[in-house]
């Protein structure tokens, strides 16, 4: 067991110490927008999804309607709905206590660990993903208070471009699990779809090129396995 938590905490640790510019940003970014530092933490604390949080910082300072928030927040968190999809069938003989846990820990960086054959089965797995996805929460929520405390003492940190580490880490995600042309077709839609859509100011262009991509790279899939 003390392998496992040991092992949880280093497989987890790059991923940590890469989040350290994107939960500065983060918590700094929330202070300067006019948030009190209690509700800029609370944030990290009970909504734990850093690309959702800064996106609701954005449009909340920018003054945009409350259904382009709701919208654009949801559509962005729904993919973890996806994941816990994807685990499903790995955790629904667990106990509840379980299902729990790692279902409110299951960010984009435990769900790239969750590909193993063998994710989750047996308790000293489970022991494991809880130590990665905990130890993950707890690290966001640091840099996050690092970023309250820094974004009420020091200039603007958005100028700084801390908000690359937003786009870095994503494509660090990404890449490995571009091992077909449907996926590949996908991003690359995507990703010219929002420049384009940015260009425009368009205000849903981040969710309409998601859905683009995501309508793309199905369909190619769908055809693909059909001549399989």
């Amino acid at each position: 067991m003390k392998t496992a938590i040991a092992k949880g905490f280093w497989d987890m640790l790059p991923l940590n110490l890469a989040v350290i510019p994107w939960g500065i940003l983060c918590g700094s970014l929330a202070v300067q927008s006019g948030f009190s530092p209690l509700e800029a933490q609370l944030m990290s604390l009970l909504v734990f999804a850093g690309s959702a949080q800064l996106v609701a910082i954005e449009l909340i300072a920018g003054n945009a309607s409350l259904i382009t928030i709701l919208v654009t927040t949801f559509i962005i968190s729904a993919r973890h709905f996806l994941y816990g999809l994807s685990v499903r069938h790995r955790l629904i003989d667990k106990p509840l206590k379980w299902r729990l846990g790692l279902g409110f820990l299951l960010t984009d960086e435990l769900f790239v660990f969750s590909h193993h054959h063998r994710a989750y089965q047996g308790k000293v797995r489970l022991v494991y993903a809880l130590v990665a996805g905990g130890s993950f929460y707890i690290a966001w929520n640091i840099w996050t208070l690092i970023g309250v405390v820094a974004g009420a003492l020091l200039p603007d940190l958005t100028q700084l471009g801390l908000d690359f580490a937003i786009a870095s880490i994503f494509i660090a995600l990404v890449i490995p699990s571009i091992n077909n042309w449907p996926v590949l077709i996908a991003c690359l839609t995507s990703a010219i779809s929002i420049v384009i859509f940015k260009l425009w100011q368009f205000e849903l262009g981040l969710i309409f090129a998601a859905l683009l991509g995501m309508s793309v790279g199905y369909v190619l899939e769908s055809r693909r396995g059909a001549k399989c």
